[in-house]
């Protein structure tokens, strides 16, 4: 890590919540804890197994992990 303040410490974390705000809560209410955990469980997994990730190739993730692990032993 940086130095106190440094922009660049929070990027990843800040960049994580922007998708997670656009994407996922803006427009929506949650009645109760349970039925947003719920959403929220069904977001990651379309987020990490279904949605195409222009810097992954336009992969999912899971499938860009797949390909990385079979293309590093070959």
């Amino acid at each position: 890590l940086s130095k106190k303040g440094c922009p660049y410490d929070n990027a990843v974390a800040e960049a994580t919540f922007k998708t997670i705000k656009t994407e996922f809560v803006k427009g929506q209410r949650f009645n109760s804890t349970a039925e947003l955990q719920r959403a929220f469980s069904a977001y990651a997994y379309w987020y990490n197994h279904k949605r195409l990730h222009s810097s992954l190739g336009y992969l999912p993730p899971v499938e860009f992990k797949k390909h990385l692990s079979l293309n590093f032993f070959v």
